[in-house]
């Protein structure tokens, strides 16, 4: 059943600048995010929220986020325009956003909502897991059928679908079905959320399992920055 009384939330599946080369400043166009509305109803002037936002390393050594606040300049389904959308399907939000933040899918992944209401951004994850019994589409040497999963060892490498993100994390710990995932970028999501598990196997990614998160390690978040009113890299931040 669909929600549309919650607080508005979307999942930003891709990002674009939709401006011409050579456009002249007066013409320019705030950032547009595409993605699917899992919950609530946005409407076009409101107020809304991105979440990791732009991040970076402190000189400290520790990972800092920035939201990004912004207004609902317009939202397309294909090319029909909308005043309001509700959750299903795929939409366009257009924003206030520089440009130069949504080029390229650079936004993709991140959570968009209503301000003050999205979940908070890990840098670790506390995970339960479950492994396959064995891969699909590899095939063990001297053995017929699909090769076995092999356990998780400490400090190895695996991708990790979150949401729509995806995020390369190293295993700390790994026992007992219970694991704790130290991420290469932040992410939004919420306890409770599943995420699929993918190994590099050969030259390709392989999915051997999925997990729920049951706890995680926050980032400090910085004071929001608004559209394009601010400055999209922070003196601090070292990307």
């Amino acid at each position: 059943m669909r929600d549309f009384e919650s607080p508005a939330r979307m999942t930003v599946i891709r990002s674009f600048d939709v401006n011409k080369p050579g456009e002249e400043v007066e013409g320019l166009k705030g950032g547009v995010a595409g993605g699917s509305i899992t919950r609530g109803v946005i409407r076009v002037g409101q107020t809304i929220e991105f979440r990791p936002g732009v991040w970076g390393i402190s000189q400290k050594g520790e990972v800092i986020c920035q939201p990004i606040v912004t207004t609902v300049q317009s939202m397309h389904a294909e090319k029909n325009r909308l005043q309001y959308a509700i959750p299903g399907g795929l939409i366009g939000v257009g924003t206030l956003i520089d440009p130069s933040l949504t080029r390229a899918n650079r936004l993709s992944g991140q959570i968009l909502g209503a301000v003050g209401t999205l979940p908070a951004v890990y840098v670790e994850l506390s995970v339960d897991y479950f492994l396959l019994r064995r891969l699909i589409g590899v095939k063990s040497e001297g053995e017929d059928g699909p090769a076995k999963v092999q356990k998780l060892v400490k400090h190895e490498f695996l991708n990790l679908n979150v949401g729509s993100s995806v995020a390369g994390g190293s295993v700390l710990y790994a026992k007992k079905g219970r694991a704790r995932l130290a991420l290469k970028t932040p992410v939004c999501t919420e306890i409770g959320e599943k995420i699929a598990m993918s190994r590099r196997i050969g030259q390709s990614w392989r999915l051997i399992g999925w997990g729920e998160i049951t706890e995680g390690v926050e980032v400090t978040l910085r004071t929001p920055a608004h559209g394009r009113d601010d400055e999209h890299e922070d003196e601090e931040l070292e990307n």
